[in-house]
């Protein structure tokens, strides 16, 4: 595959998925750069886009420098994500009757073009939870840093 049709693929995922936007809610500085932002873990909050009342936390390295500042550089795959039951939580018809299974529901590119983090939801209708898996892939190869958070869907009081 050349490295154009890399690029299309890639930036046509981009555009017809349907993840969720993320707040950022703060950060803290990591790193003092003299040129550049500094370098910083990130926090941020996004909505699952197919389940009602489910907020998934993710902590994130981002790299500053003037590579970072221009949006250059490639942050690393470290990544912490919490997710929690915000409410009454309502799934959708596909993921109660589990043909949801590993969809994602969040991609943040990390990398000028060939890496994201993502996260990944399952549905375990055994235990009644949800499963949200966070990683870090590149086109050619990715890392196997991952973590993971599971809400139990209990009733709401």
């Amino acid at each position: 595959m050349t490295i154009a049709r890399i690029l299309i693929v890639t930036l046509a995922t981009y555009l017809v998925s349907n993840t969720a936007l993320a707040e950022e809610i703060g950060s803290v500085d990591t790193v003092f750069k003299i040129f550049g932002p500094d370098h910083k873990i990130v926090v941020e909050a996004f909505d699952d886009p197919d389940v009602k009342n489910v907020t998934c936390y993710i902590s994130r390295a981002k790299t500053g420098g003037i590579k970072g500042g221009l949006g250059l550089a490639e942050d690393t795959s470290d990544a912490a994500i919490s997710c929690q039951q915000v409410g009454p939580v309502e799934l959708s018809d596909k993921i109660a009757q589990g043909k949801a299974q590993g969809e994602v529901v969040f991609r943040k590119r990390t990398s000028l073009v060939f890496k994201k983090l993502q996260v990944v939801r399952f549905f375990d209708q055994r235990r009644n939870a949800l499963v949200y898996l966070s990683y870090s892939d590149k086109v050619v190869d990715g890392s196997p840093k991952n973590a993971l958070s599971a809400v139990p869907i209990m009733p709401w009081h």
